[in-house]
C-alpha cells in the first residue's frame, strides 16, 4: 500500500510541476501547495521508513527463528543419519566380514588344490622337460658334431681353394706360365672344331726368321691342294696392364683410367707388331694374323676402342679375337674346308654313281629273266595241277574210296608225307 502512495504522490508532482511551467501565473499557489506536497511526502517517507524498519526488524526474528527451527531440524535429521549409517555400516561390516571369512575359506581350499595340482604338473613337467632335454641336448650335439664336421672339411676346402688361388696367382705372376695359359686354352679351341691334320703346333712360317709361332692353320693352296698357306694365331695375355686398368676404373679418377688405357692400347700394339715381324710371310702365310686374348674381359677392353682396331688391321694386318670370336671363325674354317673337300671328291662320288647305275642295268636284267623262268615254272604246274589232275580223277571216278585209317594202312608213305607237310 504504501508503495502505491508513493507512486501516486510522484505522480502528481510530476503533474504540478508541468502545470506550473505551462502556467507562470498563480505560482505563489504552486509553491504553497508545493510546500504542502513535500511536508507530507516528508511525513509519508517517516511513515514509511518507520514502517520498513518495524518490517525489517520482524522479519529477521521471523528468519532468526525459522533458522533456529531448520538448524534444530537438521541436527535432528543429521543424527537421525548418523545413527542410521552407523548401523548400516556395523551391518555391513558384519556382512563383510562374514564373506570375507567364506572367500578365505574358499581361496584356502583353492590354493590347498592349486597347490596340488602344481605339485603333479611340476612332477609331469620336470619328466617331460627332462626327457625333451635330454632329446633335444643330444640333438644339439649331433647336430652341432656335424656343423664342426662340415666346418672342418669346409675349412680344409677353403685350405685347398687359398692353396689354388695362390698357385693361380703365382702362375698369372709369371710371365712364361701366363702365356702358357693362353696356348693352353688356344690349344683347346683347336681341338675342339678342328681336326688333327688341319693345323700345326709350334711352326715356322717365316723363313726369314727362327721364331715359332704357337698354332697355324693349314689352308689349301692355288694348286689344286698341292701345297699350303698357314694362318698364324698367337696367345697373348697382357695381365699387368688390364690389371692397372681395373684398378684405375676402380677409383674413378679419369686420369689415371686415361693413363691406364693409353698404357694398354701400347702394349696391344706392341704384341700386334711382334705378331706380324715374326709369323707373317705371304705367300707362305696369309697376309694377316690372329691375336687371341685368352679372357673376354680383355677383349672386350680392346673392342671397345674401335680406333684402335681399325690401327692393329691396317697398319700390322693383325686380327684380335676373344674365345668366342675365335671359335665362330674357326667354325668358318672348318665349312670351308668341308666344302673344298666335297668339291675335290666330286669326280669319285660321280664314278661310283656311275658305276652303281651300271650294276643296276644288269640287276634289272637278272629280274626280268627270272620273272619269265617263273612264268614258265607256273604255267606247268598249271598244266600238272590242271589237265593232269582231271584226266586221273576221271579213270579213278569207278574206284570206290576207303577211309582214312584203311588207306594208310595200305599206303603209309601218303600218311608220312601230309605229317611232313603239315
Amino acid at each position: 500500500m504504501t508503495d502505491i502512495l508513493l507512486i501516486a504522490n510522484l505522480l502528481g508532482i510530476c503533474f504540478l510541476i508541468f502545470k506550473t511551467t505551462r502556467q507562470p501565473s498563480g505560482s505563489e499557489d504552486i509553491k504553497r501547495e508545493l510546500e504542502d506536497l513535500k511536508k507530507f511526502f516528508e511525513n509519508s517517507f517517516e511513515r514509511i521508513e518507520r514502517n520498513f524498519r518495524e518490517d525489517f526488524k520482524m522479519n529477521r526474528d521471523e528468519s532468526r527463528h525459522i533458522a533456529k527451527e531448520s538448524r534444530e531440524t537438521l541436527s535432528f535429521a543429521m543424527k537421525e543419519f548418523t545413527n542410521t549409517f552407523e548401523r548400516s555400516i556395523e551391518t555391513l561390516t558384519r556382512l563383510q566380514k562374514e564373506q570375507f571369512l567364506i572367500q578365505e575359506n574358499r581361496q584356502n581350499r583353492l590354493i590347498d588344490n592349486t597347490e596340488k595340482r602344481l605339485d603333479e604338473i611340476k612332477v609331469t613337467v620336470d619328466e617331460k622337460l627332462q626327457k625333451t632335454l635330454n632329446e633335444r641336448i643330444g640333438q644339439s650335439f649331433r647336430m652341432v658334431t656335424e656343423q664342426l664336421e662340415s666346418v672342418q672339411k669346409g675349412l680344409g676346402e677353403m685350405q685347398t681353394l687359398a692353396q689354388d688361388v695362390g698357385g693361380l696367382k703365382r702362375v698369372l705372376s709369371n710371365v712364361k706360365t701366363r702365356g702358357n695359359i693362353g696356348e693352353i686354352q688356344l690349344s683347346m679351341l683347336l681341338e675342339q672344331i678342328l681336326a688333327p691334320d688341319q693345323y700345326e703346333a709350334n711352326v715356322k712360317t717365316n723363313k726369314n726368321s727362327n721364331d715359332l709361332v704357337e698354332f697355324a692353320v693349314k689352308l689349301p693352296g692355288k694348286d689344286d691342294f698341292t701345297s699350303q698357306v698357314y694362318l698364324p694365331i698367337d696367345a697373348k695375355f697382357p695381365k699387368d696392364v688390364y690389371e692397372q686398368l681395373l684398378n684405375a676404373y676402380d677409383t674413378g679418377e679419369q686420369s689415371m683410367i686415361d693413363a691406364a688405357s693409353r698404357q694398354m692400347e701400347q702394349t696391344i700394339k706392341k704384341m700386334a707388331k711382334d705378331i706380324s715381324d715374326k709369323y707373317l710371310a705371304p705367300p707362305y702365310t696369309t697376309d694377316f694374323g690372329i691375336m687371341f686374348l685368352p679372357f673376354e674381359g680383355i677383349y672386350a677392353e680392346v673392342v671397345r676402342r674401335s680406333a684402335l682396331l681399325e690401327d692393329l688391321q691396317r697398319n700390322y694386318k693383325v686380327v684380335v679375337t676373344g674365345p668366342t670370336t675365335l671359335a665362330a671363325i674357326l667354325n668358318s674354317l672348318q665349312m670351308g674346308f668341308r666344302t673344298l673337300a666335297i668339291q675335290k671328291h666330286s669326280s669319285e662320288v660321280w664314278a661310283i654313281l656311275g658305276a652303281v647305275k651300271k650294276e643296276f642295268d644288269n640287276f634289272g636284267g637278272m629280274l626280268e629273266k627270272a620273272q619269265k623262268n617263273i612264268q614258265t615254272a607256273s604255267g606247268q604246274i598249271e598244266e600238272v595241277l590242271g589237265k593232269r589232275t582231271r584226266a586221273i580223277q576221271r579213270r579213278l571216278k569207278s574206284v570206290d574210296s576207303l577211309s582214312e585209317k584203311e588207306a594208310r594202312a595200305i599206303l603209309p608213305e601218303i600218311g608220312n608225307f601230309e605229317a611232313d607237310d603239315e
